[in-house]
C-alpha cells in the first residue's frame, strides 16, 4: 500500500530502537530488585548493559552474532565490572545462578518451552528474570495496541533522530527474526514454567515479562 510505503521510507531515513524505549524500564526493574550480578542475554551493542552498569556493580553480555559482538567488547573494553561473551544462551554456563537476568527483544529467537524452565534454573534464590518479548499480533486487543504503535512510530523517530539517516545505526544491525508465538502462548508458557509471573502488552509490539524466584 502506497501510505504504508511511504511511512516505512520515513521511518527507515528516521530510525530508533523500540528495545531501547524500554532500557529505563528493565534497569528500575533489576534495580528494585536489588541484584549485584546480572546476565543480559543478547546484549547486542550493549545499549542495555551501558545503562545497568551504572546501577549495578557486576554485568555480562551473551550476545551470538560476532560483529555486534565485537563492537560490545570494544564499547566496554575498559570498564570494570562488565564483561562480554560471543556467544548464545546455548553456550551459557550451566552451574552459574544469577541474581538478574534480562532479555529484550531475545525470547522470540529461541525454543519457548524449553528455555523458560532453564532461565527459571539459571536465577539465583530471589533472583528476577526481566524480559521485554517481541510476539506475533493476534486479536482485538494487539490491533489496537499495534494501531498506536503505527501512529506514534514516525512521531518518536523525528523527535528522537531528526536528521535524515542513511543507513540504520550500528546497534539496529543485528540479525533478526520474525516472531512465532502469539501472546498468549508466552502467558500459557509463562504460567506453567514461571509461576507468578507478571505478563503485560505494550507498545511497539512488545510485551514484557517479570519473573521473581521464590527464595
Amino acid at each position: 500500500m502506497p501510505l504504508l510505503d511511504r511511512m516505512a521510507r520515513f521511518n527507515a531515513r528516521h530510525p530508533w530502537s523500540h528495545n531501547d524505549w524500554y532500557g529505563p524500564w528493565v534497569v528500575r526493574r533489576v534495580v528494585a530488585s536489588r541484584a549485584t550480578r546480572v546476565l543480559d542475554v543478547g546484549c547486542g551493542t550493549g545499549n542495555l548493559i551501558e545503562r545497568l552498569r551504572q546501577r549495578v556493580p557486576e554485568v555480562s553480555g551473551l550476545e551470538p552474532d560476532p560483529d555486534t559482538a565485537a563492537l560490545a567488547r570494544e564499547r566496554f573494553a575498559r570498564t570494570p565490572g562488565v564483561t562480554i561473551a560471543q556467544a548464545g544462551w546455548e553456550r551459557r554456563d550451566p552451574t552459574t545462578r544469577w541474581e538478574a537476568i534480562t532479555l529484550v527483544a531475545v525470547l522470540h529467537h529461541l525454543p519457548l518451552e524449553q528455555t523458560l524452565p532453564q532461565l527459571r534454573r539459571a536465577l539465583a534464590p530471589g533472583g528476577r528474570l526481566v524480559v521485554v518479548g517481541h510476539h506475533r499480533e493476534q486479536g482485538v486487543a494487539d490491533l489496537i495496541t499495534g494501531l498506536v504503535s503505527v501512529v506514534l512510530n514516525p512521531l518518536v523517530g523525528l523527535f528522537k533522530h531528526p536528521e535524515v539517516a542513511t543507513a540504520a545505526p550500528p546497534h539496529m544491525r543485528a540479525p533478526t527474526a520474525e516472531p512465532s508465538h502469539t501472546l498468549a502462548r508466552v502467558r500459557a508458557a509463562a504460567a506453567r514454567h514461571l509461576p507468578g509471573a507478571r505478563v503485560h502488552r505494550g507498545l511497539f509490539w512488545r510485551h514484557t515479562l517479570v519473573y521473581d524466584r521464590p527464595r
